[in-house]
């Protein structure tokens, strides 16, 4: 690989890390809640796992796209790590299985659009959001062009946006709507939230949940799918890491910026 594009690779990489937000505790999570309540202007979300950060290192486009959305969070066990192997606070595991359903809570009596997966789960999520006291104003699969959603968003005008339709889709259409759109919005990328609302994939159990091994039910339940995300991402990934550690130029030989 040429010097100029690992320097580009463990720059983007390490700019990745260093742009997310750390949560520190559970006092800043409730803040963090109460902010995202209240947009001043159309605000992405968007979560940085493993194999977010993975096809930001292949894909300049899509480290792009991530670096442009207003808040990064955790999301998973290996970025923790990543980000401790690189110098950068951690914080709380943020991800958005989790995190999503709370924000949804605070939306409650609000406009949400909802953009994502496939029937019957998508009206199935939709559904559920409604007898929650959600108003869902707009409701997509997410096999449509960008078009498709930057109009339906334009003439809906939701509150809460949420985007389901997997990496990197998503976060493309996320910056592209934030551009589009001119009226306070929060922006989420969702991954695979309505699959989880809709009933197509079933949570793991709490003590798995817990100790950060979704991934490894999630893996159990989709092995085609996910195989290669998982065995062959979280190696790719923690090389990344290690590679950026020793020869970003950003680095000293402690990691540190």
């Amino acid at each position: 690989m040429p010097n100029h594009t690992l320097d580009a690779r463990t720059r983007g990489f390490y700019e990745l890390h260093r742009r997310i937000r750390c949560i520190g505790d559970e006092h800043a999570h409730d803040a963090l809640l109460e902010e995202l309540r209240h947009p001043s202007r159309p605000y992405v979300v968007a979560f940085v796992n493993a194999h977010a950060a993975n096809l930001g290192w292949h894909e300049p486009a899509v480290l792009a796209s991530l670096l442009r959305s207003d808040l990064l969070l955790r999301d998973g066990k290996g970025v923790e790590l990543g980000l401790r192997a690189l110098g950068c606070p951690c914080g709380l595991n943020m991800n958005g299985t989790d995190l999503i359903p709370e924000i949804l809570r605070t939306y409650k009596g609000h406009r949400v659009a909802l953009f994502g997966t496939r029937a019957p789960w998508l009206d199935t999520a939709r559904r559920k959001l409604e007898a929650e006291g959600l108003t869902v104003v707009a409701c997509r699969d997410g096999f449509d062009s960008p078009e498709t959603y930057l109009d339906l968003a334009a003439e809906t005008k939701p509150d809460l946006t949420i985007l389901a339709m997997g990496m990197p889709k998503q976060e493309d259409v996320a910056v592209q709507l934030r551009a589009r759109l001119s009226h306070p919005v929060l922006i989420v990328n969702g991954g695979a939230i309505l699959d989880f609302l809709g009933g197509k994939v079933p949570r793991a159990p709490e003590a798995m949940r817990n100790k950060g091994m979704e991934w490894l039910y999630r893996l159990y339940l989709e092995p085609r799918r996910l195989t290669r995300r998982y065995v062959l991402g979280i190696p790719a990934f923690f090389t990344h890491v290690a590679v950026t550690r020793l020869v970003g130029p950003h680095c000293d030989r402690d990691g540190l910026p």
